[in-house]
């Protein structure tokens, strides 16, 4: 695996400092923020001073019950290539539900939630993540996600979970120390376990992100400092493995360059305190780990029908790099057919309704998705269309997430659609969680930023004349069949200047 060394994620705010901060080897963007035909000059102007940049996805729904959609997948590929990176990373978790599997709407969580430690959900993304691995042309690492609340009826630790995972698609991972700690104070579970029973040759690099803690519960934000705790978990990983790349995530509440600079000392010295304590470990906590790993590679074959592993050195052949192992069967090989060739022979994608069914009999994982399916839109609809909580989970934790994901709902749609808070001002954020209480996400943040323009223009009640003309303007702007023209935008931002001079 590359060496990476340290890095950190760069956000069009920060730009100019990331570019200008000493000892960055890497940066890492949000892939759905880039256009492959035209990436921002800053990313170009680190690009040909060598620094590496590596794509991160987030709307996959790689843990979802359906097939990765193929034109996801494609715009994944292209940034990949546009950027010259050397992989490319997504998450462990599910974006959206519901849909044909389910006969119902398909709902949008607009945010990442946790995938069901169960043998089920194990089967289902491994095949996914065979299907990604083969649609995309460099090597693909996911991570493990922070958690909120957990499932009823698990069925495997998340140390136990990665293994699999990994052993069985030669999938690379990206561990957030983070997500391991916020997990931690949500759910109860040992960081030191989990990175215990992780295959820690599969490693491709590390996150380090800031949250906070309220009323017991840890958030993860990305907009405060790392904490302490985080950075002991990153030393006791540093102390397992060299990890090939660290890097700092830090997406709003952006501070000066040098404090973030400050933080990336710090994070180098937790790497350092690690390494020094790697030769120290005692030979105790060297056999559970063994022994924790040599549990980890114990496979079930009538669970899955395949054999397969990372080998001591973490390496692969090609086949099994790209999420095939040497005991995948006679099933698996027919599918890889299917998904070339169409189930007619007419060269009809497998991605397809009617391919996707038949690929996913000839694997086994068709009854699997269709029960995480059901539970995954079950649990959706309870947190985004107040639907009731789906036995076995906690009401309160589900409250939590809910308020999380409307609150991150408002803060996105504020992003793609910044004139709406300078239009309506501090009744931004209540009028738009007032919307997201009755109307779910069932498309991406701009369609959602028209449909709450929509709903308060329809609204019955009054409101200042002078506003709602703005939003009028705002909708039509946005509504044709074309785009708007560059002299609409420099007219909303001169309206917007004006509120905020007039405010003040």
């Amino acid at each position: 695996m590359q060496r990476l060394g340290t890095g950190i994620g760069w956000r069009p705010e920060i730009a100019d400092a990331v570019e200008d901060m000493p000892g960055v080897d890497w940066v890492e963007v949000v892939a759905e923020n880039v256009c492959p035909g035209h990436p921002p000059e800053s990313l170009l102007r680190l690009r040909s001073r060598g620094v590496t940049v590596v794509p991160h996805g987030v709307s996959l729904g790689l843990g979802g019950a359906e097939r990765p959609d193929e034109g996801r997948l494609r715009a994944l590929a292209e940034r990949a290539e546009a950027l010259g990176s050397p992989l490319v990373t997504e998450h462990i978790a599910f974006v959206r539900a519901g849909g044909p599997l389910t006969a119902s709407d398909r709902l949008e969580a607009g945010h990442l939630l946790p995938v069901p430690r169960t043998r089920d959900a194990l089967a289902v993304l491994c095949e996914n993540i065979r299907v990604a691995q083969d649609a995309l042309p460099v090597p693909l690492a996911v991570e493990n996600i922070a958690a909120l609340l957990s499932w009823p009826g698990e069925e495997l630790t998340e140390g136990q979970f990665l293994y699999e995972l990994a052993d069985r698609t030669g999938v690379r991972l990206l561990i957030d120390v983070a997500n391991l700690h916020t997990n931690h104070v949500n759910q109860g579970e040992d960081p030191a376990k989990a990175l215990a029973e992780l295959p820690l040759e599969a490693v491709a690099y590390v996150h380090v992100a800031g949250g906070f803690e309220r009323d017991g519960v840890w958030h993860d934000s990305h907009a405060h400092p790392v904490s302490r705790p985080v950075l002991d978990v990153l030393t006791d990983l540093a102390s397992r493995v060299s990890p090939p790349g660290i890097l700092l995530e830090r997406d709003e509440n952006f501070p000066e360059p040098a404090e973030l600079e400050e933080e990336l000392a710090t994070i180098r010295q937790a790497v350092q305190r690690g390494r020094a304590a790697a030769g120290r470990r005692p030979a105790a906590v060297a056999d559970a780990t063994a022994d924790a790993k040599a549990l980890g590679r114990t496979v079930k074959t009538g669970e899955t029908g395949e054999l397969g592993g990372i080998g001591e050195s973490g390496q692969k052949d090609d086949a099994t790099a790209r999420g095939r192992t040497d005991g995948m069967g006679d099933a698996t090989a027919r599918t890889q057919t299917v998904a070339a060739t169409g189930a007619d022979g007419t060269g009809r994608a497998a991605g397809s309704e009617g391919g996707q069914a038949t690929a996913d009999a000839l694997n086994g994982t068709g009854p699997a998705r269709q029960r995480l399916a059901l539970a995954q839109t079950a649990l959706l609809s309870a947190l985004v269309a107040g639907t009731p909580a789906p036995e076995g989970f906690d009401r309160g934790r589900l409250g939590v997430q809910s308020r999380a994901l409307a609150s991150k709902r408002a803060d996105v749609v504020a992003k793609v659609a910044p004139e709406l808070p300078m239009i309506l001002g501090p009744a931004y954020r209540t009028a738009f969680l007032s919307y997201a209480q009755a109307r779910p996400m069932r498309e991406g943040y701009r369609r959602d930023a028209m449909d709450f323009v929509e709903s308060l223009l329809a609204s019955t009640r009054p409101g200042e004349p002078a506003v709602l003309r703005e939003l009028r303007q705002w909708r039509q702007e946005r509504s044709g069949p074309a785009p708007r023209a560059a002299r609409h935008d420099r007219r909303s931002a001169v309206r917007a200047a004006r509120r905020v001079l007039l405010r003040h």
